[in-house]
């Protein structure tokens, strides 16, 4: 739940209420404390780390715009900010690149991958496009009904492993670093990746 710092969590993506009366700031803070009931005035040191994981996200922007008001991109940055601004050990993110341009999905990526490698924070993923964290993740978990595999990227992303779980033909290339999946429509299925810095660190 916001609040609980041991752990960080950006959920799949739905729009604010356009009138929801919360400003940018008051979001990300919930979570140090969305555990307490009502307005709180928050310290200068939770006022000070707010701002600057706004900063980091190129988000300080919004720190003052009712968030109901803001794209679905822009809101996600503040989702993001909110599951950091606690400093968590363990980072879950259900599609968290969700509406957010080319540009700024590389910067997600980065500050959640050095959030790995420089705190040994565990950080798992929940996405249907694993092209924007391949460079980030050391583990992948597929899961597709009562079938699984669990490997490393080069491991799982197989013709023969994606064609075992999904039990349908299906073709992996490769080009630049990107890996497409060419096959039947796989139903929505979705992999799980994981860096842990038992791995990464």
């Amino acid at each position: 739940r916001p609040g609980n710092a041991p752990i960080g969590y950006v959920p799949q993506q739905r729009a604010f209420d356009p009138d929801l009366p919360i400003r940018g700031r008051d979001l990300v803070g919930f979570g140090l404390n969305g555990h307490r009931w009502g307005v709180t005035v928050r310290p200068e040191g939770v006022r000070k780390r707010v701002d600057g994981i706004l900063r980091r996200l190129d988000a300080a922007r919004y720190a003052d715009a009712p968030v109901g008001r803001l794209s679905g991109g822009e809101q996600q940055r503040l989702r993001i900010a909110q599951a950091l601004v606690g400093d968590p050990t363990i980072l879950l993110c259900d599609e968290p690149l969700l509406s957010l341009d080319l540009n700024f999905q590389q910067v997600i990526v980065q500050v959640i991958t050095d959030w790995n490698r420089t705190r040994g924070a565990t950080v798992i993923f929940v996405t249907h496009d694993i092209n924007p964290l391949l460079s980030a993740v050391d583990r992948i978990l597929l899961l597709a009904g009562a079938r699984w595999a669990a490997g490393s990227p080069d491991e799982i992303l197989t013709s023969e492993t994606l064609s075992r779980v999904y039990g349908l033909p299906v073709e992996v290339l490769r080009h630049r670093g990107r890996v497409l999946v060419v096959g039947a429509e796989l139903g929505g299925h979705e992999p799980v990746l994981a860096a842990h810095e038992d791995v990464i660190g």
